[in-house]
């Protein structure tokens, strides 16, 4: 039986293909993650300091008898281009996923875990809001880095990281995408697979969007007004200076 044959929970159909969208910072791995995912060459993947992928791409193909849809975003982090204008071009996976995506495969490089890293994180929760973490697998690349060393070492010598994988609800995977196993692609399938039934074969919204872009849109009036309050106090401050003096 093929994983499109059975119900979610609650009667639930999983659909018949999984929408991936890959994110993470520039030069971790992702447009190779999205190859090893697809078996084939269907994004451009080279080492390079600046992201190879500007604009959201979308390949689709035919895995262990799933049809999946891969969505590669932007790099985030890329010194060629405003935070800003990357984070848009990021956005833009939800019409390309549409009407949602199934899952969304945080890309790291098995590396230190330093503050760029964290600020990934943080970005890609504000840009997708709370409810992203339901649909997030945590992918690392490069896994023969660990060595002798096993995933679960790697996680638990960074409370940081920790704490990600927890929020995440301990979803996590590890790739190499220099060797051509098909192993590592089924067992990251099983686990989108166990995701989405956990989350009775729904998908993230674009009404879960329109909420984090309300959100954020909310926090930046919170902000100017905070910020045009102490204005309005400094410069009152100032007033009573000016006056104290003049007397």
């Amino acid at each position: 039986m093929s994983r499109a044959d059975y119900q979610g929970f609650g009667g639930a159909a999983i659909p018949n293909e999984w929408r991936i969208v890959l994110v993470g910072k520039t030069g971790v791995g992702k447009s190779a993650t999205g190859n090893t995912l697809l078996g084939r060459e269907a994004f451009e993947s080279e080492l390079s300091p600046s992201s190879l992928t500007s604009e959201c791409q979308k390949a689709k193909g035919v895995v262990g008898g799933q049809k999946v849809a891969v969505i590669d975003t932007p790099g985030l982090f890329d010194t060629n281009f405003p935070q800003e204008e990357v984070l848009k071009k990021i956005k833009m996976c939800i019409s390309l996923s549409a009407p949602g995506p199934h899952a969304f495969l945080v890309v790291f490089q098995l590396d230190r875990f330093t503050k760029e890293e964290q600020d990934t994180v943080r970005m890609i929760q504000t840009t997708f809001g709370e409810d992203a973490a339901k649909y997030t697998i945590l992918l690392f690349t490069h896994g023969d880095q660990l060595g002798s060393q096993t995933i679960d070492d790697f996680i638990s010598d960074s409370p940081e990281l920790l704490a990600i994988v927890k929020q995440c609800n301990q979803r996590y995977h590890v790739f190499n995408n220099e060797i051509k196993d098909p192993k590592q692609t089924s067992q990251l399938l099983d686990k989108i697979d166990q995701m989405t039934k956990a989350n009775g074969g729904g998908h993230y919204t674009n009404e879960m969007f329109l909420s984090a872009e309300a959100a954020i849109e909310k926090e930046k009036l919170r902000l100017l007004k905070e910020m045009e309050t102490k204005r309005e106090m400094e410069l009152q401050e100032l007033r009573s200076q000016y006056q104290e003096r003049a007397y």
